[in-house]
């Protein structure tokens, strides 16, 4: 495949680039970057952060940068496009279950920019096809929260009851790829992409300090994390990807890919 990355990270630029990859250096929200990428590439992939910043943050990154995207296919014709949101759009809580068929609801001004960045792809016809994925909580090597804060021996945030919905970093990818790859009749669908066994944070915080042989960390429900909102008890199904895709996580359960990541420090 003949790649080419857009970023406005000089840092990850030049990582790219040390991977023989063509690297365009510009904002996604802008439009410097049209004139620089291929005409009618087979694939698209926007994968973004809210790169800090706040709401204004998901604003530009997201939002616009989905504005960005959109005029510049409208002119280059290409063809699957691949859009990683997040299953924040989803309200659901106590316990329950959710596909994507579950309503999405803006709890937040965040999660209210993300349904309506999704709701302006829905609403395009830039694309030949276009498919989201709905990410559960990202984690990975070099993105572990959780393990970094019991390293650290800080007092965890929000409720050990509630439930995590963790998707790993490896399975995410195999998930663009299983979407890259889908037949064409696989058109403008929504796909969760979550783990198979959702745990609670007291759980995975007890597993994660008994194999770090450190002291079992105490929870503060009522402390507000700056890095971190509450996320509501619920569980998300990974089932249609599955059925559709014939996507398997590689890491099933929170053991398992901490378990790799653990292996690595």
């Amino acid at each position: 495949m003949q790649v080419t990355a857009l970023t406005r990270n000089t840092d990850k630029a030049a990582a790219l680039r040390a991977m023989d990859i063509r690297v365009v250096e510009a904002d996604l929200a802008g439009d410097a970057w049209h004139e620089q990428m291929p005409v009618s590439p087979d694939f698209v992939l926007n994968c973004v952060s809210s790169g800090g910043g706040g709401v204004e943050g998901y604003r530009h990154s997201y939002l616009d940068g989905m504005k960005s995207v959109l005029a510049w296919a409208r002119q280059s014709k290409p063809g699957t496009f691949t859009y990683t949101g997040s299953t924040s759009v989803y309200p659901q809580d106590n316990g329950s279950l959710v596909d994507e068929s579950s309503p999405t609801s803006s709890q937040n001004d965040r999660s209210g920019l993300l349904i309506e960045t999704e709701n302006l792809l829905r609403s395009s016809e830039a694309f030949s096809r276009w498919i989201i994925l709905r990410l559960a909580g990202i984690y990975g090597p070099g993105r572990h929260h959780v393990l970094d804060q019991i390293q650290a021996g800080q007092v965890l945030t929000g409720s050990a009851s509630h439930r995590l919905n963790l998707a790993h970093r490896d399975d995410i990818s195999a998930a663009i790829w299983a979407v890259f790859a889908a037949p064409s009749n696989m058109a403008n669908q929504v796909y969760n992409v979550a783990d198979d066994a959702p745990a609670t944070k007291g759980e995975l915080a007890a597993w994660l300090a008994r194999s770090l042989k450190l002291p079992a960390p105490q929870f503060d429900p009522t402390a507000v994390s700056a890095r971190r909102r509450v996320v509501p008890d619920r569980i998300i199904l990974n089932g249609k990807l599955k059925n559709d895709l014939g996507w398997q996580p590689k890491y099933p359960d929170y053991r398992k890919g901490y378990a790799a990541i653990l292996g690595a420090l």
